[in-house]
This record gives C-alpha cells, sequence and structure tokens, in this order.
C-alpha cells in the first residue's frame, strides 16, 4: 500500500513539472480507428503496482481507439492530486482507502461498497469522478519470519503481545499513520513494540530476515505474500481499509467521452483481482519485464486487446 513504498519528498517533487517527468504515451499502432479529440493523461503514482495499473488501463483504452498520453512515475498523492483536481491529469487508478484517509485526511469505511460512496462524495466538488471498483486490493500487510511464527504460534497482529519485544521496521511515515504502526500502539495495544525507520524496501527484508526486526509492512501484492518464508499476519482489528484498485477520472472526459468510454474502463477492472496483480508486479519487479509489456500482455490474456 502507500506506506510501503519509496516516497520522495515533497519539497523535491513539487520542482519536478509533471511534463518532465512524463513517460511518452501511445502504442505504435492503435488497434482500433481512433476516436479523435484531445489525449486522455493516464497517471499514476510512483511504485510498481501504480504503473502497471496505468499501463492496462492506458493501453486498454488505446486498443479502443482512445488517443493516451502517459505521465507515469510521479510521485505521492502531495503532487499528484493538485494536477489531478485541475485537470492537468485526467485518469489516475487510484486505492479506495488510502484516497480517503491520505488523499482527503477521512476515516474510511472499511468496506468496499461503502468506500467507493464515500471516495465519490469526496472527489466530486474537484470535478473527478469515478468508475466500477475491482476486486484487486493493494493494502499494507504485515509479515513475521515463518520459523518465528510457528514457534511462538503467532497468526494475527494482536499474537506479537505474546513476544517480549517487537520492533517494527517501516518508511519514516508508517510511525505516525493508523493504518500502519500507530495502529499497532493504538489499536492493538503493543506496548512491547517499537519502530525503526528504514526507508527503502529491500533492507527492510534484509532485516526482516537477519532477525534485527520482527515485523514490516509489504504490499498484498508484494510475492513476500504467500512465500513459504514469511507469514502474513491477520489485521484482526481491522486497522488497514479496503484498498480495491478505483479508476478517477476528470469528469469532463466522462462527460465527453460517454458510455462506451466507461465500459471499456469498467471491463478492465472487472478483471483484475489481488492475485493476479502480484503476479504481474513479480514480472516486473523480480524478473525485470517493462510495465508496458507485462500490462499488454495481461489484456491479451483476458481478451481485452
Amino acid at each position: 500500500m502507500r506506506w510501503t513504498r519509496n516516497i520522495r519528498a515533497a519539497a523535491l517533487l513539487a520542482t519536478a513539472a509533471l511534463g518532465l517527468t512524463a513517460c511518452g504515451g501511445g502504442s505504435d499502432q492503435p488497434a482500433a480507428p481512433s476516436k479523435g479529440g484531445a489525449p486522455i493523461v493516464v497517471a499514476s503514482f510512483n511504485f510498481t503496482d501504480s504503473q502497471i495499473l496505468a499501463e492496462i488501463y492506458a493501453s486498454a483504452l488505446e486498443a479502443k481507439g482512445y488517443p493516451v498520453t502517459r505521465k507515469l512515475n510521479l510521485g505521492s498523492r502531495e503532487l499528484v492530486y493538485p494536477s489531478l483536481k485541475s485537470g492537468e491529469l485526467q485518469f489516475l487508478p487510484e486505492y479506495q482507502g488510502a484516497a480517503i484517509t491520505t488523499g482527503f485526511g477521512k476515516e474510511a469505511t472499511k468496506d468496499a461498497k461503502a468506500e467507493h460512496e464515500q471516495l465519490a462524495k469526496l472527489f466530486a466538488p474537484e470535478g473527478v469522478g469515478l468508475l466500477n471498483y475491482a476486486a484487486a486490493e493493494d493494502k499494507n500487510t504485515y509479515i513475521v519470519k515463518a520459523d518465528l511464527a510457528k514457534s511462538k504460534g503467532i497468526a494475527s497482529i494482536s499474537d506479537l503481545k505474546k513476544l517480549d519485544k517487537v520492533v517494527m521496521a517501516g518508511p519514516p511515515e508508517c510511525e505516525k499513520r493508523l493504518p500502519c504502526f500507530q495502529g499497532f500502539k493504538d489499536v492493538y495495544k503493543l506496548t512491547n513494540a517499537t519502530f525503526q525507520t528504514v526507508q527503502e524496501a529491500g533492507p527492510r527484508v534484509q532485516q526482516l530476515n537477519s532477525g534485527a526486526v520482527t515485523v514490516i509492512p509489504v504490499d498484498s501484492v508484494s510475492p513476500l505474500v504467500g512465500d513459504s518464508q514469511y507469514v502474513a499476519l491477520k489485521d484482526d482489528l481491522t486497522i488497514v481499509p479496503t484498498e480495491n484498485v478505483v479508476p478517477a477520472v476528470n469528469k469532463k472526459v466522462l462527460d465527453e467521452r460517454g458510455a462506451d468510454f466507461a465500459t471499456a474502463v469498467n471491463a478492465v477492472s472487472a478483471k483484475l483481482t489481488t492475485d493476479g496483480m502480484r503476479e504481474l508486479n513479480k514480472r516486473v519487479d523480480a524478473d525485470g519485464e517493462p510495465a508496458a509489456d507485462v500490462a499488454k500482455d495481461w489484456l491479451k490474456q483476458q481478451g481485452l486487446s
């Protein structure tokens, strides 16, 4: 989810104009006659899952003849949201819970349908609409070493109370956010827990493997979830909201492009699953395949291109 990523400082983000960080868009040979009009500007945050999703939606639109410009790997919501609200960015694959809690500073309902309604109301005054949300989620998941889980009988976050000492390693923003370490303290009442700032994901995994820390946050689409070396802890008190993928789209684009556009986008969302996204993330992060190629392969497999 949003606190397991490598996040750039807001001051540095502000100095990078969106146009300068943009990745050029458009496939070489659109699969359908062009529908004309101004290109739809599709954006992503600066992490793998978001970039794959943006490529999937962008390529699906191109296959239907819609002109697209990609502006990917832009950074966090602090940079992206002002440009989404202004209309400079027009299409953003979002995550419902994080959009509500981080993007708007509100408490999420923790139910996918209710979150969709809640987020739609928050975005509406900004000229942004939502299309259908997907079953796929990308949210904080907390993992421990499997041998520790087995020896101490740890299956949930609450079970961490069985340990004399718990050390979580995470990025700095995790410490003060309720769906992360703050929730361990305030909701789970883990008085035995301390926090250690480790910005980069790789070193966090290394520290977990070495035993220097007890638990780390990873994304639910991470290949580490389901790896036999680790156990993903049940969030039994639900500090992490649902994080269903949802396209946030400029309302003028929705109005101008009409029902066919919405149908094309919703067809993509209907096929997205968490397990499927985990495999796509592995192909990019572990196997080194370009996100654009992985996205096009997935669309072909789903009969959407």
